[in-house]
C-alpha cells in the first residue's frame, strides 16, 4: 500500500512545470550568464521570425532571405537551443550546461546553418557535394538525431534511423521492399544538402507559419489569456452538475485553440480543474481522464490544430481558410459530446456543482444579465465581422489603416470596461471554495484578449493575406497589448505605479518572446527530423511498398484497410509531438488510403484522408503506455497513469469514430453543402449522433441502459452519421457516363466542385493501374480546358477515349496520382434518387422508442 501511495503521489507545481519543460521546452534551467545567453538566443530567434514574416525586408531592401536560407537559420536556432535546453540524460545537470553540450550546440548550429552559410557555393554545384559538404551533412544529421532524442525521445530517432538504414541498405532488404540503394553522397545530398529531406516542406512550414502561431499563443498566455479562459469557463459552468468537469472541457477547448501541446494544455488547465473535479465527486482517474481527453482534442481544434493546419495547406494544396472550414465541425461536435459525456458521468454518480455567489437579485434578473452578457459578445463579434467587411468594400486598400485605428480605440474601450471589474486571480483549487466567480464581471475582465484573434481572422478572411503575414500582424498587435495593458489599466483604475507597470509590460514581452522560442525548440527539431522520413519516401519509393503491404494484409477489404491504417497511425504516433506525428502519418499512410480507397471506389477529397490519419495519430497522446498527457494528468489527480490513460481512451472513442464517419460522409467536413437547410441538417444530425454515441458508450441515456438499448443507440448513431449507407442499399448512388462527356461536365460543374473520374494506365514504374479519382475543379472558367488547367491537368479526346496529355508538377492532379498517358475510362454522376436524409425519419423513430422505454423505466425506478 505504501508503495502504491508513493507511486501515485500528487505532483507539486514545480514537478508539473518540470514535466512540461522536459517534454516541450527543455528541462534545463541554468543561472547567470548561461541563462542570459539562452534567453537572448530565444529572443533573437523570435525577432528573426518576426522579421522574416514581415514586409520590412522588402520595404528597406535589407536582409531579404529566400525560403531555403530561412529554413537553415531556423533549424540552426532550434538545434543550438535544443542542446542548451534539453539535458542528455535524466542524471545530467539541470542547473548548468556542460562543456560538451556547448560544443555540440555550436557544431550543430553550424551544420544546420550550412545551407545558408554556403548557399551560393552549393548552388553552383548542385548534386555534386564535396568532401566538406558530406562531412557537414553527416555531422549535421547525427547531431539532429541527438537533439531529437533529447527533445522528442527515442521513438522519433528509432523511426528516422530505420528509414536512413533503408536508404543505404536497400539492396540487402527482402525482395518485397528491396531497392538499388544509394551511395553516401547521393543519400546525404538528398537528406541534407537539398530541399527534399530535412530542409523540405515540413521545416519550411515550421519556419513560415508555425513559429509565429506558437509565439502568438505564448504571448497570449503571458498576457493572462489562459487565466481568463479558465475563470470564465468556471464562472459560467461551475454550478451545473459536474460543473468543474464541464469547465475543464470548455477551458481546454479555449486554450487548445492556441496551444501546440496537449501536455501543456493538461497542466495549464488541469492544475485548477482536476482537484475541483475530485472535490465534487469524480473519481481521480476519471477527473484526470476528462482533462486528458479535453486537452488532446485541443489539437484538432482550429485555428492552430497543433500546427498541423499549416502543414495541411502545403500537403493537401488548399488555402488555410479551407482547412479551418473542413476541420471545425468534427472538432466542435467532439467537444460537445465530451461535454455531454461528463454530464452523464455526473448523472450516474449524482455529482453536484459548486455554489453560486449569493446575489440580492432574483434568478430571473441574473439569468437576463448572463444572457445579455453572452449575447453582447456575440453581437460585438457580428458587428466586428460585418462592419469590417463593409469597411473593406468602402475603403478598399485603405481599410487596413481604418481597421487598425478602430481596433486601437476598441482596445482602449475594452480596457476601460475591464478596469471597472475586479482583477482575476486563480485561487488554490485545493483550498475550500465557498462560491464561484460572478459570470458578468469575469467575462468583462478580459474581452481585450479577443482583439488579436479578431485581427488574425480579419487578415486571413477579409484581407486574404497569407497565414504567415496574418500571424505577423496579429502577433504585432499582441505585443502592443502585452506592453501597454498593465500601465493603461493602472492609469484607468487610478492605482499603481504606471512606470513600474510599463516596465513589467516590457518584462512580460521579454518572457513571452523567450517562452515562445523555447516552445518551438521541439517543434523545429521534430519537423526537421520528420523530413528524414519524407526524404526517404521520395528517394526510395517506399510509399508504394506500404500500399502493397496494407492491400495484401487487408485482402482488399475497404473497412479492414481503414482499420489497419488507423492502428498503424496510432503506433507511429506514439511518443511524437503533434507536428511530427502528422508529418509521419501523412507521409506514410495518407497515400495508402488514397490509393487503396480509389481502387475500391472510395473517392474522397484529400483533406478528408489527411484528417483521418491525423486524428488517429493524435490518439497516441492518450493511449497507454506512451501517452504523456495521461502521465501529467495522473500526477495532478494522484492516481495510476495507466488507468488514467485507459479511461481517457474510453472517453476519446467518440473522437476516434469521427474519421470513419467523415471519410464516408464528407458533409461532416462542410463539403458539398450548398444551402442553409443542408447545413442545418448536417450539423444537427452530427451533433445528435455523437451525443447518442457518448450515451451508448457510457451505458446511460435517461437512465442506465440495457444491452439491447445500447445496440439501438449505436444503430441510431451510425444512421445519423452515415445515412447514405442505407440509401445505397435501396438505390445505387452513381450512374456511369462515357468519358467523352468530360469537357461538357467540367464546364457545367459548380465552382470549386469535384468530378468522379475513373482512369487506367501504366505508371512510370511500369505498374498497371485502374482507379477512381475525385478530380477537384477550381472556379468557373471560360472553357473546360482552362478549368482543368487550374487543377494541373491537360487532356485530349482520341475517338471514344480521353487521354491525359500533361500533368503539372506539384499540382492537385499530380497529388491524386494522375500521370501523362493515362486514359479516362468513364465518369460517375450522382444518381437521381430520394435524399439520403429521409433515413433520419425511421432513425428518429427508433430513438423515440429508446427514449420511451427509458423514461418509463426511470419513472418506475423513482417510485
Amino acid at each position: 500500500m505504501a508503495k502504491a501511495q508513493a507511486r501515485h503521489h500528487e505532483l507539486s507545481e514545480e514537478e508539473l512545470k518540470q514535466i512540461v519543460a522536459e517534454a516541450d521546452t527543455g528541462g534545463r534551467k541554468p543561472t547567470g550568464v548561461t541563462a542570459a545567453i539562452i534567453a537572448a538566443t530565444g529572443i533573437a530567434w523570435s525577432l528573426f521570425q518576426l522579421w522574416f514574416a514581415s514586409p520590412l525586408p522588402f520595404v528597406f531592401n535589407i536582409a531579404i532571405l529566400n525560403d531555403t536560407e530561412a529554413r537553415a537559420i531556423h533549424l540552426a536556432f532550434a538545434v543550438f537551443l535544443g542542446f542548451m535546453a534539453y539535458p542528455a540524460f535524466k542524471r545530467s545537470p539541470r542547473t548548468h550546461v556542460p562543456v560538451l553540450d556547448w560544443v555540440l550546440a555550436l557544431v550543430g548550429a553550424f551544420a544546420a546553418g550550412y545551407l545558408y552559410l554556403f548557399y551560393s557555393e552549393l548552388a553552383q554545384r548542385p548534386g555534386l557535394p564535396t568532401t566538406f559538404d558530406l562531412v557537414a551533412a553527416v555531422v549535421g544529421l547525427t547531431l539532429l538525431l541527438e537533439a531529437a532524442r533529447r527533445a522528442l525521445g527515442l521513438p522519433m530517432v528509432i523511426l528516422a534511423l530505420v528509414f536512413i538504414s533503408y536508404i543505404f541498405l536497400g539492396a540487402y532488404m527482402p525482395d518485397v521492399i528491396a531497392h538499388r540503394g544509394a551511395s553516401l553522397g547521393k543519400g546525404m545530398n538528398h537528406l541534407w544538402l537539398s530541399t527534399e529531406g530535412v530542409f523540405g516542406v515540413a521545416l519550411g512550414v515550421s519556419t513560415s507559419f508555425i513559429f509565429l502561431f506558437v509565439l502568438f499563443g505564448a504571448l497570449l498566455e503571458t498576457a493572462g489569456a489562459g487565466n481568463y479562459f479558465i475563470m470564465s469557463a468556471m464562472s459560467m459552468l461551475g454550478h451545473f452538475r459536474g460543473g468543474p468537469a464541464k469547465a475543464a472541457v470548455v477551458a481546454s477547448a479555449s486554450t487548445g485553440m492556441i496551444s501546440g501541446s496537449s501536455i501543456a494544455n493538461v497542466v495549464t488547465t488541469g492544475t485548477f480543474t482536476i482537484p475541483l473535479m475530485k472535490r465534487v465527486g469524480y473519481a481521480p482517474k476519471k477527473a484526470g481522464a476528462v482533462e486528458v481527453a479535453a486537452s488532446v482534442d485541443g489539437q484538432i481544434m482550429p485555428p492552430v490544430m497543433g500546427a498541423a493546419a499549416f502543414l495541411m495547406v502545403e500537403y493537401v494544396g488548399i488555402p488555410y481558410v479551407q482547412v479551418l472550414k473542413h476541420a471545425i465541425l468534427p472538432a466542435l461536435i467532439s467537444y460537445i459530446a465530451l461535454f455531454y459525456l461528463v454530464h452523464l458521468e455526473a448523472m450516474k454518480a449524482d455529482i453536484r456543482g459548486l455554489p453560486r455567489p449569493p446575489s440580492p437579485h432574483s434568478w430571473q434578473i441574473r439569468l437576463m444579465r448572463t444572457i445579455m452578457t453572452i449575447s453582447g459578445v456575440i453581437v460585438l463579434a457580428g458587428i466586428v465581422y460585418w462592419g469590417m467587411g463593409w469597411i473593406k468594400d468602402v475603403a478598399g486598400d485603405a481599410s487596413f489603416i481604418v481597421v487598425a485605428v478602430l481596433m486601437f480605440f476598441a482596445y482602449l474601450a475594452l480596457l476601460w470596461f475591464s478596469a471597472q471589474q475586479p482583477e482575476l486571480h486563480i485561487e488554490d483549487p485545493n483550498d475550500e471554495i465557498t462560491e464561484l466567480p460572478e459570470v458578468g464581471p469575469t467575462l468583462k475582465s478580459g474581452l481585450h484578449f479577443l482583439l488579436p484573434v479578431v485581427a488574425l481572422i480579419w487578415n486571413l478572411m477579409v484581407e486574404e493575406l497569407s497565414p504567415g503575414l496574418s500571424a505577423f500582424w496579429a502577433t504585432s498587435f499582441m505585443i502592443f497589448i502585452l506592453v501597454t495593458q498593465r500601465p493603461i489599466l493602472a492609469l484607468m483604475r487610478g492605482k499603481g505605479d504606471t512606470l513600474a507597470e510599463l516596465h513589467q509590460g516590457f518584462r512580460d514581452l521579454y518572457d513571452g518572446l523567450s517562452i515562445g522560442a523555447r516552445n518551438m525548440i521541439a517543434i523545429g527539431i521534430a519537423t526537421a527530423a520528420a523530413g528524414i522520413i519524407v526524404g526517404t519516401v521520395t528517394l526510395t519509393g517506399i510509399g508504394l511498398v506500404l500500399t502493397e503491404f496494407v492491400e495484401a494484409v487487408s485482402g482488399g477489404n475497404l473497412m479492414a484497410m481503414l482499420f489497419m491504417v488507423a492502428v498503424i497511425c496510432l503506433i507511429l504516433g506514439m511518443g511524437l509531438p503533434t507536428t511530427a506525428n502528422y508529418i509521419v502519418v501523412s507521409t506514410l499512410m495518407a497515400p495508402v488510403v488514397v490509393e487503396l480507397g480509389a481502387q475500391s471506389g472510395l473517392l474522397v477529397p484529400l483533406i478528408a484522408v489527411h484528417l483521418f490519419v491525423f486524428y488517429f495519430g493524435l490518439m497516441a497522446d492518450v493511449t497507454p503506455p506512451v501517452g504523456l498527457a495521461s502521465y501529467a494528468a495522473a500526477g495532478i489527480a494522484r492516481c495510476d497513469p495507466i488507468a488514467t490513460g485507459v479511461q481517457a481512451f474510453i472517453y476519446s472513442i467518440r473522437t476516434a469514430i469521427l474519421p470513419f464517419m467523415f471519410i464516408f460522409n464528407t458533409q461532416l467536413l462542410m463539403i458539398g453543402i450548398d444551402n442553409l437547410w443542408a447545413f442545418f441538417l448536417t450539423v444537427s444530425s452530427a451533433v445528435l449522433a455523437n451525443l447518442i454515441f457518448a450515451a451508448a458508450t457510457q451505458g446511460w441515456f435517461l437512465t442506465r441502459s440495457r444491452l439491447y438499448e445500447t445496440a439501438l443507440l449505436l444503430l441510431v448513431t451510425f444512421s445519423l452519421f452515415r445515412p447514405g449507407f442505407w440509401m445505397d442499399q435501396i438505390h445505387p448512388p452513381y450512374n456511369t457516363v462515357p468519358a467523352t462527356r468530360l469537357n461538357e461536365l467540367v464546364e457545367a460543374a459548380p465552382a470549386n466542385g469535384n468530378l468522379r473520374v475513373w482512369i487506367e494506365g501504366i505508371t512510370l514504374e511500369g505498374d498497371e493501374i485502374s482507379k477512381g479519382v475525385l478530380l477537384p475543379l477550381g472556379d468557373s472558367a471560360e472553357n473546360a480546358r482552362a478549368r482543368l488547367k487550374q487543377s494541373g491537368l491537360t487532356v485530349m479526346a482520341l475517338g471514344d477515349s480521353v487521354q491525359v496529355m500533361m500533368v503539372d508538377f506539384g499540382s492537385r492532379a499530380a497529388k491524386l496520382g494522375l500521370e501523362q498517358g493515362f486514359n479516362v475510362t468513364h465518369i460517375e454522376l450522382p444518381a437521381k434518387r430520394p435524399a439520403k436524409e429521409w433515413i433520419f425519419i425511421p432513425t428518429l423513430l427508433v430513438l423515440a422508442l429508446v427514449v420511451a422505454l427509458q423514461r418509463g423505466r426511470a419513472r418506475r425506478e423513482a417510485e
